[in-house]
């Protein structure tokens, strides 16, 4: 078939092509040279597809010159250039299962092998870091860069000498030059740590473990590098050259290479896999994106590289990326949009919460619109207004966030948000407390958002479990002057029900019926339910189990809670304080009168029947059990005396592992923890 013929491309097309480049050339300025993004990754990648769909429909535009053509962005003029031996390239992308089926389908005709042939990849993390080269000439570290441009890098010799992963002699065996690339980040605890420190000395905070480690090596003085926590992964080589013989035959595969590496004293990313073809490569995708928030550190997608090295070497380069490896991108964790308002939400106890209102945004899987601002700490630390633009994040399934604001794109009409000196929904003055952070409505059960809030707290799954009763229901019943509290679910009848709009017969009898289920109750979802202030699952299973009757929390002194593990003066007043009032135990009687029954709780005493076999021992729990959940385990080895934490350390007595155990499973073996499984644990049990 004829090709068509060459058509120049429209003005319209260079001329979106032209606005691209000026602004895929700005983000890139301002994500390598300066670490302060615009836009998240995300949006950057997309920008990116769009500019090269262009060029692919209109060849004319591809120019040395464009943004598709470069790795990284310009070398800082304050370090030594580092012209790299062999260029630094950067990764061709993937968003799907079907980009990964189309880049092995060009591999097999790339190196001439049918497609019947199943590939062997080496698949392993992307980390979110900065990209390195370092060089060992007869085994001893001699140089170290950063990407650059790909051809050209910044000399950070002495900063990356001060990563003490890294080897700074490598032996005998040792080829007589190697240069070996890796990424070079900060674990997340190191992050944690160090945005501590900078906000204790009034400093600006990080805004993501990316740009600290890239800050961090990019320091004048590699004294202060060495006070960062920094880690790297090496994951592969550029140059080899054993002219020497030492090392005798060069690895074959990739894989072996990485562990001739490790044997080396070089750190290589402990989960890196050998798998078999797509299916293998989609496997290992999955299965460490859903480990992925148990990582110790941050990544954003998964690497396929091709095993063999004879056969890399076939594929061989396109402009920019390596034909045989491809990065299969994880769905966006952060997004940029706009803040389009902000408004005031009101809490159980009162206390005034800022939400921004954002233009949606799909992140991390959900689409996102609202996000929670706190309090006037985090307001005035974001510096955020009405109209400025935003980075959003998501990471698995934790609640979206406001990681920072892009200062440089707020608008000239850009307003701050005002904390309400009354309650907007009650009018009742606010107060503030803790330094002027915390505001809080004092209207009390005055309130109908304060009323409406304490009653899905009492229906809510951890509670009292009312299935059915959701919050439109709640905000109905409280609306229309049907309830005032939570004891008057109770009292609610069909008739009553029934006229709610939405509801039917069917739907009445279902949440009836949920409702008078819930009247048998385990005794701290109770407590829990009833929304005492600073009392959270824990402290309720503990005062439950302490002291086995409603009753006899009543009459509870302040000293005697503080005796209770974990409960300080602050928890043990405010339990008090809550049941002295006499409102409280007002309603606490009707629900009683109303038939809420609860599990009385058998409590074993040293004076009554000696020290629980598991008191004094710490546990932990892993992975998923498959005969009662990880909350029920808890509860069971809390009755038995054990005190259960989300952390492994030396001063953990077990760990019980369950399906699918990640980090503290490895953790525990590291550190000489007992380890047993869920048959062990039922059997103690």
């Amino acid at each position: 078939m004829q090709k068509p013929p060459h058509t120049t491309a429209s003005s319209k097309y260079s001329q979106r092509h032209a606005e691209l480049s000026v602004e895929i050339e700005l983000h890139n300025s301002r994500y390598y040279r300066h670490d302060a993004p615009l836009i998240a990754d995300y949006d950057y990648d997309q920008l990116m597809l769009e500019l090269m769909a262009l060029e692919a429909a209109h060849p004319e535009l591809l120019t040395p010159e464009s943004p598709s053509q470069r790795v990284g962005g310009a070398v800082l003029e304050q370090f030594d250039q580092v012209v790299h031996e062999m260029p630094m390239l950067s990764l061709s992308n993937g968003f799907s299962s079907d980009d990964v089926s189309e880049f092995d389908r060009r591999l097999h005709e790339q190196v001439d092998q049918p497609i019947e042939h199943v590939f062997e990849y080496v698949a392993e993390p992307k980390l979110d870091g900065l990209a390195v080269s370092v060089l060992y000439e007869n085994g001893k570290l001699v140089q170290a860069a950063t990407r650059g441009d790909g051809k050209t890098g910044e000399n950070i010799t002495q900063n990356v000498k001060t990563i003490k992963s890294l080897p700074l002699s490598l032996g005998k065996r040792a080829p007589a030059r190697l240069e070996v690339r890796g990424e070079v980040f900060m674990p997340l605890a190191g992050f944690a740590a160090l945005n501590q420190r900078q906000l204790d000395a009034d400093k600006k905070a990080y805004v993501n473990p990316r740009n600290a480690a890239a800050g961090s090596l990019r320091q004048l003085d590699s004294a202060m590098t060495a006070q960062r926590p920094l880690d790297v992964f090496i994951y592969a080589v550029g140059v080899f050259d054993d002219t020497e013989g030492a090392v005798g035959v060069k690895p074959e595969t990739h894989h072996a290479m990485l562990m001739y590496l490790a044997e080396l004293g070089l750190p290589i990313c402990p989960i890196v896999e050998v798998v078999s073809g797509v299916d293998g490569c989609v496997d290992y995708y999955q299965r460490t994106g859903a480990s992925r928030d148990q990582l110790p550190y941050e990544i954003d997608g998964i690497v396929y590289k091709l095993n063999r090295l004879d056969w890399q070497r076939a594929a061989g380069f396109i402009a920019k990326a390596p034909r045989w490896a491809l990065a299969h991108k994880f769905p966006a964790q952060e997004r940029t949009t706009i803040v389009a308002d902000i408004d005031t939400q009101v809490g159980r106890t009162g206390a005034i919460t800022p939400v921004a209102r954002l233009e949606p945004v799909f992140v991390g899987g959900v689409t996102v619109s609202n996000v929670t601002l706190h309090n006037k700490s985090e307001i005035e630390r974001l510096d955020i207004r009405v109209g400025d633009t935003v980075i959003v994040r998501r990471a698995g399934d934790v609640i979206p966030q406001i990681v920072s604001v892009v200062s440089e794109a707020r608008p000239a009409n850009a307003h701050p948000y005002e904390f309400p000196l009354v309650c907007p929904i009650c009018a009742s003055d606010v107060l503030f407390e803790g330094a002027g952070i915390i505001a809080r409505c004092s209207g009390g059960f005055r309130c109908a958002a304060q009323r409406k809030q304490a009653i899905k707290h009492f229906a809510s799954r951890k509670a009292m479990d009312i299935d059915g009763l959701g919050d439109k229901i709640v905000d109905a019943l409280v609306d229309e002057k049907l309830i005032h509290d939570a004891a008057d679910l109770y009292t609610l009848n069909a008739e009553t029900v029934i006229n709610l709009e939405g509801f039917a017969e069917k739907s009445t009898d279902k949440l009836l019926a949920s409702i008078g289920a819930s009247k048998k109750a385990e005794l701290s979802r109770l407590i829990f339910g009833l929304g005492v202030p600073q009392v959270g699952e824990t402290t309720a299973e503990q005062l439950a189990e302490h002291f086995g009757y409603l009753e006899k929390i009543y009459t509870a002194k302040a000293e005697e809670l503080e005796r209770l593990p974990d409960i300080g003066p602050i928890v043990a007043q405010s339990v008090v304080d809550y049941f002295g009032s006499q409102a409280n135990q007002e309603m606490l009687k009707r629900l009683l009168d109303a038939g809420v029954e609860y599990d009385k709780v058998v409590t074993i005493s040293r004076e009554e029947g000696g020290e629980l076999p598991l008191a004094g021992q710490t546990f932990v729990l892993t992975g998923a059990l498959s005969s009662m959940s990880r909350s029920d385990a808890k509860k069971e080895l809390q009755k038995l005396g054990a005190k259960v934490t989300g952390s492994v350390s030396k001063n953990t007595s077990c760990v019980v592992v369950g399906a699918d155990a990640g980090s503290k499973a490895r953790k525990a073996v590291e550190l000489g923890v007992k380890v047993i499984d869920e048959d062990e644990f039922t059997a103690m049990l």
